[in-house]
């Protein structure tokens, strides 16, 4: 059984299928249909939802997550807000300003919109001044444009300048600063089970995942279900025993030891980016647009590796950095580099019930630099065509050491071998750029495909280096304006 709160008011479920959507589950067993189905793979925004979860602190973070693709079992000791708990007075500031300026779409994205500015106004830190570019990133989600989107932006400003005060008994009350209803944050584990014998566990300790997962090792892991629910809502799978790991706290969160940054495996996107970022600053824009902020919300860093997709953006900057895995299991924990960990196309150095416990990412060091350039056809909430990754020690002119990763350019995300050699102890010039972008047609055979061909795959990797070595504080022209989409 799960218990959480929907809309201020306590709920029990049980006997319900694990499969099943939040979306899902709000329209066709609860009769809450304000929330809509665009996609059902979490890319439109229309679906859009609040959850609240408790941070450790004593306060709630307030998330805008796609209920399309997170499952009704991730809500355990959570709250759920949906545009339905505001049907009444006093009305909140993005809903008035969505009316004053004439911001709405036809009406079916329109609910997932004024989700997703409720979350960035209930996060505004001490109520401070919210920027432009925090509200296009609030919204890069949401990606109806059939009206225009300059009002919807407009009354996002308007409305992030102005209070809500509903009392205590408003359904949405927590948005507004007001105590959750007791009921959130349980930290028991649970399970739940569906009437045909399905089941989702959501264990709170890495002993008892390694217990469950030495029991039941065909069984599929679960963290934010960003990709993996595709197979529900995309394939039509029934996936028969899932274990969820978002509830560990030894998997969470993010610690220094030593000279390495750790992050537990099932530490989300919008948990670890401003401490990743500040060892390596490239990382911010790289994940500012990786997914959507719904997705960065809900999707893992150990979710994105153990994926094995071999356009997954993280892989490739990890393995430039020469990250380290812990992988754990009923055998007790073992230490991988990120580069061995992919096998084959979707295939892993996971034994049978293993897991990923953390990542492990070296701080930089002096003279070492980290270039991160994302490739696709759209700047928000889009899959990389290419995603390039440079880690370089340039000591007087001179490169000393680099490692070049790519995703997109082969089954795995991989390092580009023959061109580091053409690098490694070369001047950081145009003579060695040169030798080193004809060195990636030997590295690399990449495949033709719907977002991009293999003639384009190889050239923007080589202009992918030069764009680096332009970058550079070797070059001249440093300052050089270069797109990093296509």
């Amino acid at each position: 059984m799960i218990e959480f709160l929907l809309n201020g008011h306590p709920e029990k479920v049980d006997q319900v299928d694990p499969n099943l959507s939040i979306l899902e589950w709000l329209r066709t067993k609860m009769r809450l249909t304000g929330t809509k189905e665009g996609c059902a793979s979490g890319d439109c925004g229309a679906c859009t939802v609040i959850t609240g979860t408790p941070d450790g602190q004593g306060g709630t973070r307030y998330e805008a997550i796609n209920s399309c693709i997170t499952l009704v079992g991730s809500l355990h000791g959570k709250q759920l807000i949906t545009v339905d708990a505001f049907q009444q007075e006093p009305g909140h500031p993005v809903q008035i300003s969505m009316v004053a300026k004439h911001g709405s779409q036809c009406g079916f994205c329109t609910p997932g919109i004024v989700m997703s500015l409720m979350a960035l106004h209930a996060n505004r830190p001490d109520h401070a001044v919210v920027s432009h570019q925090q509200i296009l990133e609030a919204l890069s989600g949401n990606l109806c444009r059939c009206t225009g989107y300059r009002p919807i932006i407009e009354a996002g400003h308007d409305a992030m300048v102005s209070e809500w005060t509903p009392d205590a008994s408003h359904p949405a009350a927590g948005l507004a600063g007001h105590e959750p209803p007791t009921g959130a944050g349980d930290p028991q584990s649970v399970t739940l089970t569906g009437t045909d014998g399905t089941r989702y566990d959501a264990p709170v300790t890495v002993e008892e995942l390694r217990a469950l997962r030495r029991d039941y090792p065909d069984s599929r892991l679960v963290a934010g279900s960003t990709d993996l629910a595709l197979e529900i809502t995309q394939q039509l799978k029934t996936l028969d025993h899932l274990i969820s790991v978002e509830r560990i706290v030894e998997l969470q969160g993010c610690r220094m030891a030593g000279d390495e940054l750790v992050i537990g495996a099932a530490t989300t996107y919008q948990v670890f980016r401003e401490i990743l970022s500040d060892s390596w600053p490239p990382f911010d824009a790289m994940i500012e647009r990786l997914g959507s902020r719904q997705i960065r919300n809900r999707g893992t860093i150990g979710g994105n590796i153990a994926n094995a997709s071999p356009i997954g953006d993280m892989p490739p900057p990890l393995i430039a950095l020469d990250a380290t895995l812990v992988l754990d299991g009923p055998d007790g924990p073992r230490t991988l580099p990120v580069e061995q960990f992919f096998r084959g196309y979707r295939q892993t150095a996971l034994n049978a019930g293993e897991f990923i416990h953390s990542v492990r990412i070296p701080t930089p060091a002096d003279d070492e630099s980290l270039f991160i350039y994302k490739i696709s056809k759209r700047l928000d909430d889009d899959i990389s065509a290419v995603l390039g990754a440079f880690r370089l020690t340039l000591v007087d002119g001179v490169v000393r050491d680099c490692r070049l990763a790519f995703g997109g350019m082969a089954a795995t995300p991989a390092r580009a071998l023959k061109a580091e050699q053409a690098l490694r102890g070369k001047p950081w010039n145009e003579d060695s750029l040169a030798a080193a972008m004809a060195a990636l047609a030997d590295d690399f055979s990449p495949m033709s495909d719907a977002r991009a061909s293999a003639a384009y795959r190889l050239q923007v990797a080589g202009n992918l280096l030069r764009r680096a070595w332009l970058s550079s504080d070797a070059h001249p022209s440093e300052q050089l304006m270069v797109t990093d989409y296509a």
